[in-house]
């Protein structure tokens, strides 16, 4: 990360909270310092007051960042909305600006709005892109975490039933071919941590995070709640509310009655090789062994690869 970075971003945030005064209100000196929300070699998020200042991955480009911020802007009521319309560069990295909304309280697991992600996905599963957007970033990103897992991790006991189950995937889910489905609108990296109430702290629920917005697979979305049920990280309780509030809003991921693991199979085999690895990876760098939640992932990756060299149809 670029040392001036932090300064920098912080005196930017600080100036768009504040206009022509930073640092101070109409009546004196701010009484709230930009505060960190992330800070990674990738992403690093600053809020002050309202506002808030997200820089964008390194190796991110305008041409893909810009169409997925004017999407943004043009889906009140799904997505978080923007406060400037294109990114900027600060200290040589893509910066966004979004108004500061409450995110979902990790210490409160029974308050987890499954409902309100599932309503907003089918909502925007079925709106047609805005403007036009690159592919949806998940496979590629899946396939990101598994080249690091082999760069960084070949030895490793959890590594080897990840990449059999990388394996099982046909090639567009592993990034190696566009994604059969061109045209509807996803989210891409759909999590908890992805929703917040705008206007804080008693608005609705906004998906926030365009980074991997794009047209693709609509099953992309539901598959990392999917893979967490089948790896027991997610009551059947839970993952039932979720799918039920995704067909009552028209959600065309799946089918509106049935069984659905038809169309979630192989995205969900695919997030839990992508979340596996990713554990592995940082289990590794940490120099520690994997805890309980890892050890199920790495389990469940062995499970797959072996259901699928057991049935080779699947």
């Amino acid at each position: 990360m670029t040392p001036d970075l932090l300064p920098a971003l912080t005196a930017h945030v600080t100036a768009t909270a504040h206009p022509g005064t930073p640092r101070r209100t109409p009546a004196g000196p701010c009484p709230c310092p930009a505060a960190t929300l992330t800070h990674r070699h990738d992403t690093t998020v600053l809020r002050h007051a309202g506002t808030v200042a997200k820089a964008h991955a390194p190796d991110i480009t305008p041409a893909d960042l810009a169409p997925r911020v004017t999407a943004a802007a043009h889906l009140p009521g799904i997505l978080l909305p923007p406060l400037a319309p294109t990114p900027v560069a600060v200290q040589g990295r893509l910066v966004t600006l979004w108004p500061y909304g409450t995110p979902v309280d990790p210490e409160d697991p029974d308050a987890a709005p499954w409902e309100a992600a599932a309503t907003l996905l089918a909502r925007l599963h079925r709106t047609p892109p805005p403007t036009a957007v690159p592919p949806m970033r998940g496979p590629a990103k899946a396939a990101l975490a598994v080249a690091r897992l082999r760069a960084t991790a070949p030895g490793h006991p959890g590594t080897e039933p990840v990449l059999r189950a990388w394996a099982t995937l046909p090639p567009w889910a592993r990034g190696e071919e566009p994604m059969p489905d061109t045209t509807t609108l996803c989210h891409g990296d759909l999590h908890l941590g992805q929703l917040v109430r705008h206007p804080a702290p008693h608005g609705p629920w906004l998906l926030i995070d365009v980074d991997d917005l794009g047209t693709g697979v609509p099953a992309w979305d539901l598959a990392r709640p999917a893979a967490w049920y089948a790896c027991g990280l997610l009551t059947s309780e839970e993952w039932l509310r979720f799918l039920a509030a995704y067909r009552a809003a028209g959600g065309p991921a799946v089918p509106a009655d049935g069984d659905p693991w038809a169309a979630l199979d192989v995205p969900a085999r695919a997030l839990t090789a992508q979340t596996a690895a990713r554990a592995v990876t940082k289990a590794v760098a940490a120099g520690r062994p994997l805890d309980e939640v890892e050890r199920s992932l790495v389990d469940a990756c062995a499970r797959i690869g072996s259901d699928c060299a057991a049935d080779p149809s699947s």
